[in-house]
């Protein structure tokens, strides 16, 4: 039995929709039932070996096997993070070209004057991922010791001390930003291009303090030999860290910084395909290989009711309120 192409498919829809059928009147649910023909590109708006990337790939094997085609990791850097956003909203709306990103979503609006798209209106939800706490790291031979010590340093060396960063507008510039304005100090700061570039020069003792996600700093912590670490961001310590303090229980009031991760899709890509996307998505944070990776990470994967498009779209929207806020009071700016 022979199956009639894909072109040969297309013109019959509009043929029968032209005579008025009352079968399938529209070619794009057509289309739609095809999908995905060929690869996918999960695009990440940082390099290559940073937190948001590791995770990235981390799901692309298990999303790839779901969906029957490869997920490709892209590494589109630049403009802390505003980069990639931008190409997946310009980006054909047929579910080949997709986003992951952090909190950074939800922080760019307030942290740019001018961002060239918007983050509530130009895409298309497919759910949340994961929940990444974060850690305040120096370098293995920085003067302090522990907390007390580190913030008596600080306070008395502020113009000596650098601080680093993934890059203008990443999470762990605004991690730091929060740290400084706590403290009541203005730090050196020093951005990178990506989490990785900035780890590696913290480990080498080029520069001195760094706030980054679990995904990247826990291996480091463990071995204990690459670097000092004086607290975690949550307001809860964390279980595969039990000894490690967190900053608000040292003296940081309120100080709780989270990242999450969303996936996206550009507005307008057809709803049949986002909820293929989307089951991918949630057969991938089912993969024993990914929740246990995850888990050595100190990061938690969401539950099923945030990994869905609504769960995104309402916790995107509270974010974008939330940090526009803190941003604000707190003086933080990208440019």
């Amino acid at each position: 039995m022979t199956h009639p192409s894909t072109s040969s498919a297309r013109r019959w829809a509009l043929k029968a929709c032209a005579a008025g059928a009352v079968l399938a009147c529209s070619v794009g649910p057509a289309l739609a039932s095809n999908w995905p023909d060929k690869p996918v590109t999960l695009v990440v708006p940082y390099s290559a070996g940073g937190p948001t990337d590791v995770v990235a790939r981390l799901l692309a094997v298990p999303m790839g096997q779901s969906l029957g085609q490869t997920v490709l990791v892209e590494n589109t850097v630049g403009a802390g993070g505003t980069i990639a956003p931008t190409r997946v909203a310009k980006s054909k709306n047929d579910g080949y070209t997709i986003l992951i990103h952090h909190m950074g979503m939800a922080t760019a609006p307030a942290l740019y004057k001018k961002l060239p798209y918007d983050p509530l209106k130009d895409f298309e939800y497919i759910g949340q991922v994961l929940d990444v706490p974060m850690t305040l790291l120096s370098r293995k031979d920085f003067p302090a010791n522990n907390f007390q010590e580190l913030q008596d340093y600080v306070k008395k060396n502020q113009d000596k001390v650098s601080l680093a960063n993934a890059g203008i507008g990443a999470v762990s510039q605004l991690c730091g930003m929060l740290f400084m304005h706590q403290l009541g100090v203005k730090l050196t700061t020093i951005p990178y291009k990506g989490a990785g570039p900035a780890m590696n020069d913290l480990m080498g003792g080029q520069v001195d303090l760094l706030c980054d996600q679990t995904t990247q700093t826990v291996p480091v912590i463990k071995d204990g030999k690459r670097a000092k670490v004086f607290g975690v961001t949550t307001s809860e310590r964390l279980s595969s860290l039990p000894d490690i303090p967190t900053l608000n229980e040292q003296g940081l009031k309120g100080f709780d910084v989270k990242v999450w991760h969303g996936m996206y899709a550009p507005k307008g890509t057809p709803n049949e395909v986002i909820t293929k996307i989307n089951q991918a998505l949630n057969v991938a944070l089912k993969d024993a290989t990914v929740k246990a990776r995850i888990a050595d990470l100190s990061s938690d994967l969401v539950s099923p009711d945030k990994a869905t498009p609504e769960g995104l779209r309402k916790h995107l929207e509270a974010e974008v309120a939330r940090w526009g806020k803190v941003i604000r009071e707190t003086g933080v700016t990208a440019e």
